[in-house]
């Protein structure tokens, strides 16, 4: 089954079911009104203010090592800068994003030093990775984030996993937050690779030298501050705090969400948001997860300030509603036992993403 994804031509009919005409004009209905609610406008002290809080804490919690010395407390420290460096990547990740500033080349170069210089990642690799997930969200080879790797996202890839592969395979769901604490040691990794290899990278010649410097200095910084067991300790909490952070607040979004076969097609409003799943949640939720636990309207309006997206949940919700496409949030704890049921019957949840509920919602 495909739905067309030509260019919208009008509104549609107020609480008309979906067809194959109308669902391509839903979004740009929705956009329009999102335009003229002034939601998509720069909030620039929101950004100076968290930006700056984020480079004080950084620097802070470096000169608490350097006062702290050799002591195990420096643990302590280790989780609070894996924190602010998560912090400082949402930051990132929103400047990639064009939510910071008007400017596409004040955001660009926002993302590329906060990413290389603080965080160690390179944002060229990051972006392109990203920007493929945000086309296509949970869709077959076309979605990075349900790839084949270590944890199989898909039927297909649990059925090509044999002997104790497969064991593991079939119980992944147990392991996926312990794997998570090698996320920040992958991310690292991953960011160098791709900066080293023959492909072509956006500005090289400025994240490599800022990439390597940094993690070069970093490491620099413990064997001359700590003593080499305390050292070691520190680097490994910091790397296993900060992958679960981050791996924590992107997982819950789209994993055990409906899987899009590589060939279909859907309009936009219903890839992003029958795909995405948001958190309900606190001031605190929003700042663990980066404000990523309102997923759907992130993936609807990327180039929205974070803090706006909780003024155009009710807007969005409501249009969903009217019509008739399913719009989910869970709790918090409650998205990660999902997360985890589904890891571990990836084959029985894995549903055909036509059947319920976007075959309901797209009129079929």
């Amino acid at each position: 089954m495909t739905v067309s994804t030509s260019p919208p031509a009008g509104p549609p009919t107020p609480r008309a079911r979906p067809t194959s005409n109308a669902t391509v004009r839903d979004y740009s209905v929705l956009a329009k009104i999102v335009r003229e609610s002034g939601l998509l406008r720069r909030r620039y002290t929101y950004y100076w203010t968290r930006l700056s809080l984020a480079v004080l804490a950084f620097g802070a919690v470096w000169a608490g090592v350097a006062l702290v010395g050799d002591s195990w407390w420096q643990l302590a420290l280790a989780a609070a800068l894996a924190f602010v460096l998560a912090q400082l990547a949402f930051l990132g990740h929103d400047s990639a994003h064009r939510q910071v500033f008007r400017s596409r080349p004040w955001n660009d170069w926002t993302a590329r030093i906060i990413a290389n210089a603080f965080v160690g990642l390179s944002i060229s690799w990051w972006t392109a990775k990203h920007d493929a997930h945000h086309t296509a969200p949970n869709q077959v080879g076309q979605d990075p984030d349900i790839s084949p790797g270590v944890v199989a996202f898909t039927p297909e890839v649990l059925a090509s996993r044999r002997g104790w592969r497969g064991v593991l395979a079939r119980r992944q769901g147990w392991f996926f937050f312990p794997l998570l604490t090698l996320e920040g040691l992958y991310l690292h990794v991953a960011s160098v690779r791709r900066l080293v290899s023959r492909r072509p990278v956006p500005h090289r010649g400025v994240e490599l030298p800022l990439l390597l410097s940094r993690l070069v200095l970093y490491v620099a910084a413990l064997a001359v501050l700590l003593p080499p067991g305390i050292a070691a300790a520190f680097l490994g909490t910091q790397l296993a705090v900060f992958g679960v952070l981050l791996g924590a607040a992107f997982a819950p979004n789209h994993k055990g969400m409906p899987i899009v076969p590589a060939g279909a097609d859907v309009d936009f409003l219903r890839r992003q948001v029958l795909m995405s799943r948001n958190i309900r949640g606190n001031p605190v939720v929003d700042l663990v997860m980066g404000g990523l636990n309102r997923q759907i309207e992130h993936h609807l309006f990327p180039s929205m300030p974070r803090p706006n997206l909780k003024d155009v949940q009710p807007l969005v919700r409501a249009y969903c509603a009217e019509l008739g496409v399913t719009y989910t949030e869970v709790g918090f704890f409650a998205s990660y036992r999902i997360v985890i049921g589904y890891l571990n019957d990836v084959p029985g949840r894995a549903r055909d993403p036509f059947s319920c509920p976007l075959a309901a919602s797209l009129g079929r």
